[in-house]
């Protein structure tokens, strides 16, 4: 039972906060072109809001309703779910302002929460080689399954997708003569990001074998059992799931996930030589302070090279060595 029933309350919106939230969705579709992920994410945190306020009209939502909400929040939420649950509510009052339903927006003030900066953990290059070249040993190594989930797992690795990006990639998106891939970001943005010879290599193996008519407009990925309407799209979920399937057999004891990956080949990038700015076109990402922060992923990885293998990096044991090589560390980060 959720807190919002504990209370007494509705278990559903009333039938103003479903109309303006049909209305909400339809904007985030049409004029913000986001994605379906994101707009069911946008959706949903509204949604709760209005469960846990109990105010029947979305127009007579006050700032202490909703500050009231996210301090309730408060120390059952990570700081950055908060922020991203009131953004999603930002946006719908700044909606709802905007067509005249709303005299006024009751977020205006109420600053994001502070989130501690997470840095990526990037797989090793080892893991990423073993993962694609060994965790397909219980298939045949011509089978449909084998053939799609190494040109899976080579496209998620070598060109740094998101997991939506590349459940939704056509057959079409991939020019294996240029050695490039068409890919819609978020918001609708497309980039088109070269593919690596292991990966041109892959999918070429498998396309070769679904060679057939109309083929440039079916999904690039699919299922492997035929329907009536033929085979669907592989969704987020079951390139997950192959993935972490993948990871078991190839004994990879790391928790790994599509983004994961798509870290990997940042950092990977950046520790061979390449520009920043480029691995920000690459991955689609709107402002490279976004992307600025593989760099303190490789000065970290620098810093543990530097202590295990540097005559001069303080490796004497003793009580102390650990903690100044951490502040050392920390100092060089500065």
């Amino acid at each position: 039972m959720t807190r919002v029933e504990t209370r007494g309350r509705s278990a559903e919106p009333s039938a103003d906060w479903e109309r303006e939230l049909n209305e909400f969705a339809l904007h985030l579709r049409a004029e913000r072109a986001l994605s379906a992920h994101t707009r069911r994410a946008y959706v949903s945190d509204v949604r709760q809001l209005a469960l846990a306020i109990g105010q029947s009209q979305p127009g007579r939502v006050g700032a202490d309703d909703v500050r009231g909400y996210l301090a309730d929040l408060h120390g059952r939420r990570h700081p950055t779910t908060i922020g991203r649950k009131l953004a999603a509510v930002r946006t719908f009052f700044r909606f709802l302002q905007r067509e005249g339903r709303c005299s006024q927006d009751p977020t205006l003030g109420i600053p994001t929460p502070r989130a501690p900066k997470r840095l990526p953990h990037p797989l090793p290059v080892d893991d990423c080689v073993t993962l694609i070249e060994r965790g397909d040993r219980g298939d045949a190594p011509d089978s449909e399954k084998s053939l799609r989930d190494r040109a899976l797992l080579e496209l998620l690795y070598g060109a740094g997708l998101r997991v939506g990006e590349l459940a939704a990639l056509d057959v079409r998106d991939v020019d294996l003569h240029r050695g490039d891939v068409r890919v819609r970001g978020k918001g609708g943005v497309e980039r088109v990001v070269p593919l690596p010879a292991e990966a041109r290599a892959a999918l070429a193996r498998y396309l070769e074998r679904r060679r057939g008519p109309g083929l440039l407009a079916e999904p690039l990925f699919r299922s492997l059992r035929p329907r009536r309407d033929g085979r669907r799209r592989l969704g987020v979920r079951d390139v997950r799931r192959t993935l972490r399937a993948h990871a078991r057999q190839a004994g990879i004891s790391d928790r790994v996930h599509p983004h994961r990956l798509r870290h990997s080949y940042a950092t990977h990038l950046l520790d061979m030589g390449a520009d920043l700015r480029e691995i920000q076109e690459l991955l689609g990402h709107k402002s490279l302070s976004t992307t600025e922060k593989y760099t303190a992923v490789s000065v970290e990885r620098l810093a543990e090279v530097y202590d295990r293998a540097h005559p001069r990096a303080g490796r004497n044991p003793g009580p102390s060595t650990g903690a100044s090589s951490a502040a050392t560390r920390e100092e060089r980060k500065r």
